[in-house]
């Protein structure tokens, strides 16, 4: 079945591409989703028509990638959190915490993009990369440090995370 997206899909291809896929993935999923349209003749003549606001558009998306991966590259994030025995954390420090603290700096970022295997649960530096899209990845470093405290307690609790922005040393 051939198709032609109307748009970007990381696994097939670009908005605009006619992409050939199993009738059933087009039929239950894709064009329902409105990710894609039959590739009809006048399909075809409509994205003809079309292809140079769609090149256009892909163009400055993919600037505003670079843009942010870019962004991305000088910054030191620094979390203080309380933590326990082996330097593990009370908690842990996720990808939306993360992103959060990057919007409180201006940054805006999907948190779905940040790429962590898993939550960081141990105190340590950390470098992550992000997904910003069209096959551009940006790279920065979460330092995760023990928030001195003298009090005693029970009872571990998760100690809200702060975040302070460094720029990142010359390397």
């Amino acid at each position: 079945m051939e198709l032609i997206l109307t748009q970007t899909i990381e696994t097939l291809g670009e908005e605009g591409a006619v992409v050939k896929v199993k009738p059933g993935y087009g039929r239950n999923y894709l064009i329902p989703q409105g990710k894609a349209v039959l590739a009809t003749k006048t399909a075809m003549i409509e994205r003809d028509r079309n292809m140079a606001a769609i090149k256009a558009r892909l163009a400055s998306e993919r600037n505003d990638a670079q843009g942010i991966a870019k962004k991305l590259g000088g910054i030191t994030v620094t979390i203080t959190m309380r933590s326990g025995e082996d330097n593990k954390l009370y908690g842990s420090v996720t990808s939306a915490d993360i992103a959060d603290k990057l919007a409180e700096l201006g940054i805006t970022v999907d948190k779905r993009k940040i790429m962590l295997d898993e939550p960081l649960k141990s105190l340590g530096d950390f470098k992550i990369s992000y997904k910003a899209g069209y096959q551009v990845f940006g790279e920065f470093r979460v330092l995760i440090t023990s928030l001195n405290t003298q009090e005693s307690t029970s009872a571990p609790v998760a100690a809200k995370p702060e975040v302070v922005t460094e720029p990142a040393a010359a390397e």
